[in-house]
């Protein structure tokens, strides 16, 4: 009867020491099985020196130039990153061109929003801009849109104010905390 309680013992004080190492060896195995969910967060295409010319019916449309592009369509919400700026040249179809730059950009091609960041700078053929840090475009309404501070000058007026609101072509425009010199 003392050898069978020894043996147990014995089983007891191995399997204490032996957990540990089924632990250890499950925790390494888990943190493989999670790194296979993981998405690399690494560009399928990338572009240096971009420059994109869009075009309808054989008119140029809009030029986009960006020192570098970055492609993410591979992902489950997938987009396009510029992270060293955008300039973009748009024609109207009297051939006026308007621009916008910013330091940095990114699209999201499933909800058709842009997303232009750093120094954001709106100029139209017919001398309207607009300045902020933060501007979002909802290409499908064709409306663009932020809740950051901006300045809009037009013609001598000078509008700064937090969040804004506007059409493409500008002529509807909501504007929200505003201040400055007017001319109507």
């Amino acid at each position: 009867m003392k050898l069978f309680s020894q043996i147990k013992y014995v089983e007891k004080v191995m399997l204490f020491f032996a957990a540990p190492l089924f632990l250890v060896s499950c925790e390494s195995n888990f943190k493989e099985v999670q790194k296979i969910n993981i998405t690399e967060l690494n560009p399928v295409g990338e572009a240096q020196e971009f420059n994109l010319k869009y075009t309808d019916s054989g008119k140029i449309k809009a030029v986009l130039v960006s020192p570098q592009m970055l492609d993410f369509s591979h992902l489950e919400f997938p987009f396009t990153e510029f992270p060293k700026g955008i300039n973009v040249t748009i024609y109207d179809d009297a051939g006026n061109q308007n621009f916008v730059t910013s330091k940095y950009a990114i699209s999201y091609s499933v909800s058709n929003i842009i997303e232009l960041q750093g120094n954001v700078e709106i100029k139209t053929h017919d001398g309207k801009k607009l300045e902020t840090e933060q501007l979002y475009y909802d290409q499908k309404n064709e409306w663009f849109f932020t809740q950051k501070p901006f300045r809009f000058t037009d013609r001598g007026s000078v509008i700064n104010g937090v969040g804004i609101d506007f059409s493409k072509d500008f002529k509807n425009l909501d504007t929200q905390q505003i201040n400055g010199t007017y001319s109507l």
